[in-house]
């Protein structure tokens, strides 16, 4: 017995074409764990902008954007801090007695869709804010069928 076998997307399938690849994407992360393992830092919003428009959100407080890295690869948004370096933490003004402010490394991904485009992301005022479109080909959109 497969994993498919025992998928929770088992009872969807039958009512679906052309899906498997979302369910294969499903089951991977289920299987992986990457649903319940991410940790919640840091802590992010996605928004819908627009009839096809989306802003994600992701609150960097401290961090610029030299500190910060975003790509974007076979449908994988990851959003990663890059090497923190001790050396420029010393060059701060004044001893630090108390650290309580984190600049902890993190990698966040968000899985996009396929007719998703990512069009760029901006860094203000600690928020991070990555705006993306959906843009459906024209072979996708709505068409009325001629009956011959």
């Amino acid at each position: 017995m497969t994993s498919k076998d025992l998928s929770i997307f088992n009872s969807l399938r039958p009512f679906s074409i052309g899906f498997d690849d979302m369910f294969d994407q499903f089951e991977n992360m289920l299987g992986n764990g990457n649903l319940t393992m991410q940790s919640n830092y840091p802590p992010y919003n996605i928004r819908k902008t627009g009839k096809d428009n989306y802003a994600i959100e992701v609150a960097l407080a401290g961090f610029n954007k030299n500190d910060v890295e975003v790509e974007f690869e076979d449908n994988l948004l990851t959003v990663r801090t890059k090497q923190v370096n001790k050396s420029e933490e010393s060059n701060v003004d004044g001893e630090i007695i108390h650290k309580g402010i984190s600049q902890r490394q993190f990698v966040r991904s968000f899985t996009i869709a396929d007719d998703v485009k990512v069009n760029g992301a901006a860094l203000k005022d600690g928020l991070l804010t990555i705006s993306c479109e959906r843009i459906i080909p024209e072979h996708k959109k709505k068409k009325l069928i001629e009956i011959k």
